[in-house]
């Protein structure tokens, strides 16, 4: 980590709908001065060809090249990781520490974590993240719920994890879509722990 930048934090978008809301917490991340260590599944690349005007390369070199341009990042600020890199510092407890969110998380991707299935690095992230009681966020984007998406949210909450639906609030009257998407994200921030402006927090003036 550059001496000049805050903690990582690893943000791992999968392929559930609201790709947006990953994308914008990096956006935000990069912003903060944070270093962002990024996981971009298959299905979410797929996502985010279909639900924005995006095409992000796929190969984690290229990507670090896209992210840094398209958000202004530091050198270094970004690293991206491959779907089997297991080198990468959050494959490992031995690795440097972490806080984890999966924004927008699958509910394959939330069955796999419930199970501790680390079929690939994005599970074995969230993994390593349960076990060294590391703060994890997961943004569900599906409805309705079924019964297995439950139980698999109710395990993963008394394992420690956050479970964060994509379910946009709407006191701060929001005006555009982009005013809904950092509902979200503000959301994440406060489990992080990182200040933002992005919507008034309740009680205060807008």
């Amino acid at each position: 980590m550059a001496d000049d930048l805050h903690p990582p934090v690893t943000v791992a978008i999968t392929g559930a709908s609201g790709a947006q809301y990953g994308l914008r917490l990096i956006e935000v991340l990069v912003a903060a001065d944070h270093e962002v260590w990024v996981m971009i599944s298959k299905a979410a690349h797929m996502v985010i060809a279909t639900e924005t005007d995006d095409d992000l390369p796929a190969r984690p070199e290229r990507l670090v090249v896209a992210l840094t341009q398209r958000y202004g990042a530091k050198p270094g600020q970004i690293r991206c990781f491959g779907r089997e890199d297991w080198m990468a510092p959050v494959a490992s407890g031995s690795g440097a520490s972490s806080a984890m969110v999966i924004c927008p998380c699958s509910t394959g991707t939330l069955s796999a974590v419930a199970c501790g299935a680390s079929n690939n690095l994005i599970e074995r992230a969230a993994d390593v993240a349960l076990k060294e009681r590391r703060t994890l966020v997961l943004v569900p984007r599906e409805t309705p719920l079924s019964a297995i998406h439950l139980e698999h949210m109710l395990a993963l909450t008394r394992q420690g994890a956050v479970v964060l639906p994509a379910a946009p609030g709407f006191y701060h009257r929001p005006r555009e879509v982009e005013d809904m998407i950092d509902f979200i994200v503000a959301r994440i921030l406060n489990q992080l722990g990182i200040s933002h402006r992005l919507v008034p927090r309740w009680g205060e003036a807008p």
